[in-house]
């Protein structure tokens, strides 16, 4: 059954027919066949854009518009009326205070996650290029993104955690329910000699640091809970104007948050499977610059979207700025082909889209708003006919500006001292408990109490005297050093005094046992430092210990 929105048209300029200038447009079911704009700079690409999201959003349409410039993502917000305020999400990485929460991680259904993987290789291999990939490196991270999806609060800066980190990888891996991701981690890479380890891992810690190291990049994808819901946006029509200005945050930035704000569009798009496709909402994904973010995985996009009410357009200013896969996907599927002025090497490529109607040295002669344009009319592609892009539009009376801003941080993002608070907890070490030393059994515990004081202060145990390993006679059994009565009760007391008890009264001592002791004592004399326990100097056999005790004791 056709869909009654099919035939609303989206003015794209106007023309000249038979000495009139009339507008003409497209309609919605062949916008969901793409269009493709090319132009140098300051021909009137992004001002095109710009009418038609402006259109989109009067309309009360769902859009996406990534601006790698800026100016134009500022400009649609003067734009926005009253009653579409609370539809404006306004991603603005440059908020450094208020970062909006966007984690590619989150919530990734089971069925998705291995397109998620593929998504996230394709963005990291077009970021670093060609020549700094392999193989290795590629296999490596695709198992560490697929066990990431699989463990639950986690983000892209646990990727170097994960390789890094013994402890965190163990608690990981043993989550994982998937045979062939957990057998790589336990079977392969856990068998790893650390410096194979450290080698095949390095490139990838190297380039990942250099995103996960830069604080507006790790403030918005290092929330653990993202609070843009893509599909949402998609099904409810809302407006995400993505501002990834390169001056402001920096060209690594914006290409990679751009990257990976398409790759969740196009997974969101595909979940819309579970609905009918008379229930898709049309969502239309505006991005200017493309080939910052056209990924291998783009093609698939721009062959596969159509059917799930994605519709694409895409800017840029020639053609060599996109690899040839990506050139080939786009010129095998988009509907609408709109030519601004370009280079004499893409005019003579285009020639072979517009012959015979223009010619190459028409396409390098067209002046500032000048277009020629193949136009998808009821699924057919017209010949090609020249136009203009029509004028702005004005703006409102009143700008929303503010509003839109507050409710897009109030909504979307969160403070970043919070953010910042979570990520270093997230980062700390972890330390596993160890178990508690086991007692001794002929250790006295903490029941070592002064004999002399009665408050059971616990003192400090005096090291011991090492023992020789002497050839000698055998001894009596000598009793273990014993805690629990006073230095002074059992030897030496005060300089110049025999032995004294706890009170300090002389000890009886039969001169053979003075003279044994005499003769056993090694070390320094004994001092009257403290009047607490010590153990004595001199080793007694148990039955002395006995006697001196019961006579301490019995005075």
């Amino acid at each position: 059954m056709p869909n009654p929105t099919d035939n609303q048209i989206l003015v794209l300029g106007e023309t000249n027919f038979r000495n009139k200038e009339q507008r003409f447009g497209i309609k919605a079911d062949d916008r969901r066949r793409h269009i493709y704009v090319v132009g140098s700079t300051g021909m009137g690409k992004s001002e095109l854009l710009k009418t038609m999201a402006i259109q989109d959003i009067e309309e009360g349409r769902g859009l996406a518009f990534l601006d790698p410039h800026g100016d134009t993502a500022d400009a649609l917000i003067d734009h926005i009326p009253p009653h579409r305020i609370k539809d404006v999400i306004y991603f603005d990485p440059n908020d450094l205070a208020n970062p909006i929460a966007f984690n590619v991680l989150d919530k990734v259904d089971y069925e998705y996650r291995h397109l998620v993987a593929s998504g996230l290789l394709s963005v990291f291999k077009k970021l670093w290029g060609a020549d700094a990939w392999s193989g290795r490196m590629e296999y490596i991270l695709n198992n560490t993104i697929l066990a990431l999806l699989e463990y639950p609060d986690t983000t892209l800066l646990a990727i170097n955690r994960l390789m890094a980190s013994k402890e965190y990888r163990k608690k990981v891996v043993t989550t994982l329910k998937d045979p062939i991701v957990k057998a790589f981690w336990t079977d392969e890479f856990a068998k790893y000699a650390d410096k194979f380890a450290t080698e095949a891992t390095a490139a990838i810690q190297n380039k990942v640091g250099q995103f996960s190291s830069n604080n507006v990049i790790r403030n918005i994808v290092g929330q653990v809970h993202s609070k843009l819901d893509l599909r949402q946006i998609m099904d409810e029509g809302k407006i995400l104007i993505v501002n990834l200005s390169k001056g402001a945050i920096g060209e690594d930035a914006s290409r990679l948050i751009g990257a990976l704000l398409i790759t969740k569009i196009q997974l969101a798009a595909m979940s819309r499977v579970d609905i009918p496709e008379s229930e898709r909402r049309d969502f239309y994904l505006y991005v200017d610059e493309f080939q910052n973010f056209a990924t291998e995985s783009f093609a698939n996009i721009l062959s596969e979207a159509r059917k799930y009410h994605l519709a694409l357009v895409i800017a840029h200013q020639y053609i060599q700025q996109i690899e040839e896969e990506v050139a080939d996907a786009v010129f095998g599927n988009v509907g609408s082909l709109i030519t601004f002025r370009v280079g004499a090497e893409d005019a003579e490529f285009l020639e072979k889209w517009y012959a015979p109607d223009f010619m190459a040295t028409d396409i390098v002669n067209l002046g500032k708003r000048d277009m020629y344009i193949k136009l998808m009319v009821n699924g057919i592609t017209s010949k090609g006919f020249s136009a203009q892009t029509i004028d702005s539009f004005a703006k409102l009376e009143k700008s929303n500006r503010a509003d839109i801003i507050d409710f897009s941080r109030h909504t979307y993002s969160t403070p970043r001292e919070q953010v910042e608070q979570s990520v270093m907890e997230w980062a700390a070490p972890i330390v596993e408990a160890s178990p508690a030393a086991p007692r001794h059994p002929g250790n006295p515990s903490s029941a070592r109490r002064s004999f002399n004081g009665g408050g059971g202060q616990q003192q400090p145990r005096p090291p011991q005297r090492q023992q020789q390993n002497n050839f000698r006679s055998p001894q009596p059994p000598v009793a273990p050093r014993q805690e629990g009565v006073s230095l002074n009760s059992l030897q030496g007391g005060l300089p110049g005094q025999g032995a004294v008890d706890f009170k300090g009264r002389p000890l009886r001592q039969s001169s053979s046992e003075a003279s044994r002791i005499d003769q056993k004592e090694k070390g320094p004399k004994p001092t009257a430092e403290t009047t607490s326990f010590k153990v004595p100097a001199k080793e007694l056999d148990s039955a002395e210990l006995k006697k001196l005790i019961e006579e301490a004791l019995k005075k």
